[in-house]
């Protein structure tokens, strides 16, 4: 009898160490590094993505890639030539402009030549250091990535071996400009379904809900209206080799002219999946802070996108349900 309690005593701990294991949480890398331009919103979009997995418990995030803290200084620009009709008071402002890059220039030409190469020998050294941690040893490690508004031509160590990891059965989610990175590099947009083109004027916004059953959908209305935010046109995108999350029936900034707008989407690269969202640009809809500065997106709207990132963070780590098929109807 007492052997008999033992080894049932013994099969309920193990169990419970097994579903202790099961229900650890995701290991992630978020990547904020930008080669072109380089959002306000970043330092926002860090601290949510921090939040959304400290509160939801689904992930964790083991490392951060972020932007080197080196500051390279750029030479003085000269000012532009005087127009031939200037009057007496731009004349005196040029002159003074002239007089302040001549010394700046003098400056440059006796000091700043050297900083500003220190700094960008150590901004380069501290950036192969910040990418070194996307390393196939690294990656080795962890269950997905994210590129959270990260823009240009990346210097990660492998981007084909980065590729085909994400191809073996990894996650890879990014937000706004993931699109606007690697333009160059075919692989990367092929197998992120799209990539940014341009932009107008930030506008309001009403997104069309594809698929309400979307772990990044559900619980938004439709359409999920913006008060404001800035909107991508992309190129190299067919929704018809996408699933469909939110769309606009119309261009963002020319209400008249009527067509499928993707704004976001899920899709399989090989076996690894892939969640994609436009948005993302503003701090108001990163963040729920309810004094932050100059809002325009309501704090439910905030909170709202998290839940749609959160969502799309789920569903490419495996932890939701829901198709990567693309759908048959039209949009």
């Amino acid at each position: 009898m007492k052997l008999l309690r033992t080894l049932l005593l013994l099969s309920v701990v193990a169990g419970a160490g097994a579903a202790a294991l099961a229900a650890e949480p995701k290991k992630v890398i978020v990547c904020t590094v930008t080669t072109g331009f380089r959002h306000s919103s970043i330092p926002f979009a860090e601290k949510t993505l921090q939040k959304l997995a400290d509160e939801s418990k689904a992930f964790t995030i083991v490392d951060w890639v972020q932007q080197p803290k080196a500051n390279v200084p750029n030479a003085p620009s000269k000012p532009g030539e005087l127009k031939a009709d200037a009057d007496e008071k731009a004349k005196t402002k040029y002159a003074a402009d002239l007089a302040k890059y001549e010394t700046a220039q003098k400056d440059w030409e006796a000091t700043g030549k050297t900083k500003a190469a220190e700094a960008k020998t150590a901004f380069d050294a501290e950036m192969k250091t910040q990418m070194a941690k996307l390393g196939p040893d690294k990656l080795a490690k962890v269950d997905g990535v994210i590129f959270a508004n990260t823009t240009g031509d990346l210097p990660l160590p492998d981007k084909d071996g980065f590729i085909k990891w994400i191809e073996a059965g990894h996650a890879f989610m990014a937000m706004h400009s993931g699109s606007d990175t690697f333009h160059g590099f075919k692989p990367y947009i092929e197998m992120l379904g799209g990539e940014f083109e341009t932009h107008k004027a930030q506008v309001p916004v009403d997104l069309i809900v594809a698929d309400a059953q979307n772990p990044a959908a559900k619980g938004l209305p439709s359409p999920w209206d913006l008060a404001q935010e800035e909107m991508y046109l992309v190129k190299n995108h067919d929704a018809a080799k996408v699933h469909r999350i939110l769309y606009l029936k119309h261009h963002p900034n020319e209400p008249q002219t009527a067509g499928y707008f993707g704004v976001s989407w899920s899709k399989m690269a090989g076996q690894g999946k892939v969640f994609y969202t436009s948005l993302g640009h503003r701090e108001d809809l990163w963040s729920d802070d309810p004094n932050l500065k100059d809002r325009k997106n309501s704090v439910e709207t905030a909170r709202k996108y998290q839940q749609h990132v959160l969502g799309g963070i789920k569903w490419a780590l495996g932890l939701e349900q829901g198709s990567a098929e693309p759908q048959p109807e039209k949009p």
